[in-house]
Order: C-alpha cells, then structure tokens, then sequence
C-alpha cells in the first residue's frame, strides 16, 4: 500500500497509514517492518539523527530477539559484529562463581551496543528503504484517537512551520516521558509501579573489559556490575543512595569502589581507564495498561520500563515492535485485525514475566547490602543455590536469557 506524499517543506497535510513517534529501537524497528510489507509510515523524532546514534543505552540482546531482527532482514552488522556470551559471574563471600548458561541451554546472548543497533536501523529505514523519518521535530501533539483518522502535529524543525499528518494507526515508541503515553485518556489508563529504594551510578569506562563475561558483585557496601561494551568501553554499575549527585563519585571513589565490590580470590585486577559517563538511575518499574487506547498502541518504554537489573528493557521493546510491526502490516495489507486485537495481551505476558525475574534478581544483587541481617542471609540463599542445584540454575538460566518467555 503506498500513497502520494507531499513533500516535508510544503504546507499541506500529509496521510500516511501509520505514524511512529519515536526513532528508538522499538521504532525504527515497527517502521521497518511496515517499508518491508510495502507500507508508507512517517517516523517522528525530538531528537537529531547524531543523537540517537549516539546515545548510550543497552547492550545485551538476548538470542530469541536477535533471530527475530535476522527474520526481518535487519541483523546483518549485529550478526557481523557482535560478541556472544555464554557465561557471567557472581562474585561475593570473596569468591567467583562462574555461571555457564550456554552450557545449561544451548543460547547465548549477543553483545552489541544499542547505538550501533540504532544507527543500523536507522540506515536501513531511511536510505535503504526509503522510509520518510523527521529528526529534532517540536510540539509533537496525537489527536482524534477515537476515530478512524487520528492525526499527529508537530513543528518542522527546520521552517517552524506547524505540520499534520493524518493516519490510520499511530505508533507510540517515545519512551516515559513522551507525548504518547500522555495522550491516553488519565481515566483509561492503570500505571503499576515498583520502587526498588536504591540507586545504580551508571558509568562508561574508556578501559577493556577486566574480565571476558559480564560480572555480578554482590556485596555488603553494595551491588556492582560489570557489563562489557566493546573491547575498548566497559559499562561499569555501582549501587548508590537513590538521587544520589554523580558529583560525589570521584574517579578515584569509583574505582576503589569497584575493586572492593567486585574483588575475589584469585581475580586479577580491574583495568582502569578515564570515566566517559557517570549518572544515577533510581531503579523502578512500571507498566502502563492498557497499551492501546483507539488507534494509538504503545510499545517500549512508552507502555513499560523494566530497570536495568536484568538487562531485559531492549528485548521487550524489540519484543513489541515484532508484534506490532506484523500486526498493523497484517492489517493494512490483508485487513487483519487479529494481531491488533490481541497485541497488547500478548505483549503483557512477557512484559509481566520479565518483571518478576527482575524484581527477583534485585533482592540477590542488592540483599546482602541491605543492612538486614535477614535480607542477606536469604540473598546469600539463592546465590548459593545457583551454583549447588541442577533444578535452580536451569530455571535462573532459561529467565536470564529469556528463553522460558516463549509466547
């Protein structure tokens, strides 16, 4: 289905099937999909092309979703140049635990930074397939969802003219604080929330990985990770106080944290480089229900955030736009509205399961900090458990990759 479409510069409305606000991976991904069935969508974004190409973000994509992009044509540099994991490693009791999940299972997760995913996505919509995309636009406005011709306005960063686009679906894929999620009615709308009560202080690291797998340090000062980039930038967490000033975490602090938390017997010791970022996040969840009101459907962090604890907030976005992608294609090329009908049930179900795995791995990596005595002691539990029962590591490693979420 394609339709005539003015050009960007020219006063007149534009129609297109479906709008996407939003050019992350969960909408680039939806946009993709729809220029690969033959239909036309405009992609809305605040922000340039340099800055989402550039925004650091995730970096573990677990294996179901990367086949997922390679199905959709859309894994070729990821398949080239990721690097796969089969393993990561607990450290606490002064000790180090190596957790193989490849071993138990057979999957593995790929490694591949979310910018050079976005940059490739980005690629592939705009100058391979010819997708019509709109960086650093303002005053994105969605209206009319309760009717068949639902319209989104925004300001032409370049003229400052005020521009419209009218549509059939629009795909909200503008994260937490976008003006999807706002646009669904407050009386239609439940926000389940979670508050964990601590702090991560996220930092990028110009220094190679100190170890070849993701490292879990779970310790009395508190959590530490290691999660490795690329072989010259590590991701580095450090538990901290919630809206805690990034400011008292010096690089000197950092890195004497970092070797007390992540320190064990016979480890050599943490390479060190020049700190490239440092913010805390204050670890919460939340899901939106429902994720579709009218024409408008949600995907990503605009219907859901997951923290950080068990790297899943990628895989749920990418999980989404697998399933709205085929759903409104499935409709506006066939007129098939099942997918559509049930896309936000079966995008709660995994939603929901990676919620609670994350909620379960919160009280391992941070239960021993918690300064109850009982806390730690059941932290301690369950990490030994990990390393003593076939039953329990085969249930941690099928909810860490993901793959138990079959839907």
């Amino acid at each position: 289905m394609t339709h005539a479409l003015p050009s960007a510069g020219s006063g007149a409305p534009q129609r297109f099937p479906v709008v996407v606000v939003g050019a992350g991976p969960a909408g680039l991904t939806v946009g993709n999909i729809l220029r690969a069935a033959s239909v036309d969508c405009l992609v809305l974004e605040t922000e340039t092309r340099a800055f989402v190409e550039q925004r650091p973000r995730a970096g573990v994509i677990e294996e179901w979703a990367v086949r997922g992009l390679e199905k959709r044509g859309l894994a070729r540099n990821l398949l080239d140049r990721a690097e796969l994991h089969t393993a990561c490693e607990f450290r606490f009791d002064g000790q180090r635990y190596r957790f193989p999940y490849g071993e138990l299972t057979g999957s593995h997760h790929f490694v591949y930074p979310q910018p050079l995913l976005v940059t490739d996505l980005v690629r592939e919509y705009a100058d391979v397939r010819g997708g019509e995309i709109r960086f650093g636009v303002r005053d994105v406005r969605i209206q009319d969802l309760d009717t068949d011709r639902p319209r989104v306005s925004y300001t032409c960063p370049e003229t400052g003219e005020s521009r419209v686009a009218h549509c059939d679906f629009v795909a909200g894929c503008d994260g937490a604080r976008g003006v999807s999620r706002a646009s669904l009615p407050p009386e239609r709308v439940r926000i389940a929330r979670h508050d964990y009560g601590v702090g991560w202080l996220a930092l990028l690291a110009e220094a190679p990985p100190s170890a070849d797998c993701v490292l879990f340090g779970c310790h009395a000062r508190g959590f530490a990770g290691q999660m490795p980039r690329s072989p010259e930038v590590t991701r580095y967490y450090l538990q901290c106080p919630p809206g805690d000033d990034p400011a008292n975490w010096p690089h000197e602090r950092v890195w004497a944290e970092l070797r007390e938390r992540l320190g064990a017997a016979g480890v050599p010791p943490l390479t060190e480089g020049r700190l490239i970022e440092k913010r805390v996040l204050d670890m919460h969840d939340y899901v939106v229900e429902p994720m579709a009101h009218g024409r408008l459907f949600l995907a990503g962090d605009a219907a859901h955030l997951v923290a950080p604890i068990a790297a899943k907030g990628m895989n749920l976005a990418l999980h989404d736009a697998f399933l709205l992608g085929d759903a409104l294609a499935a409709r506006l090329t066939a007129g098939d509205g099942s997918g559509l009908a049930g896309y936000a049930e079966a995008c709660l179900r995994r939603v929901w399961d990676y919620q609670e795995f994350s909620q379960w791995l919160s009280e391992v990596y941070h239960g021993t900090a918690a300064g109850d005595p009982f806390r730690a002691g059941t932290a301690l539990a369950r990490l030994r458990r990990l390393f003593t029962s076939p039953a329990a590591a085969a249930a941690f490693a099928e909810q860490y990759l993901g793959t138990a979420a079959r839907y």
